[in-house]
């Protein structure tokens, strides 16, 4: 996980997790709408989730 990654994670979530599907970049999305500390969250446990 790049710092990049991390940054855009904190300041606009779903733009973190584009490249990880169609799926994660909605429900972070939604997560984000529902309210910031969610969206980040689940951006960062998408991004630090082992591949």
């Amino acid at each position: 996980m790049s710092i990049l990654r991390v940054l855009l994670a904190i300041f606009f979530p779903p733009l973190a997790v584009i490249d990880q599907g169609c799926g994660s970049v909605v429900i972070v999305f939604l997560l984000t709408l529902a309210g910031w500390v969610p969206g980040v969250i689940a951006a960062l446990v998408i991004l630090n989730r082992a591949r």
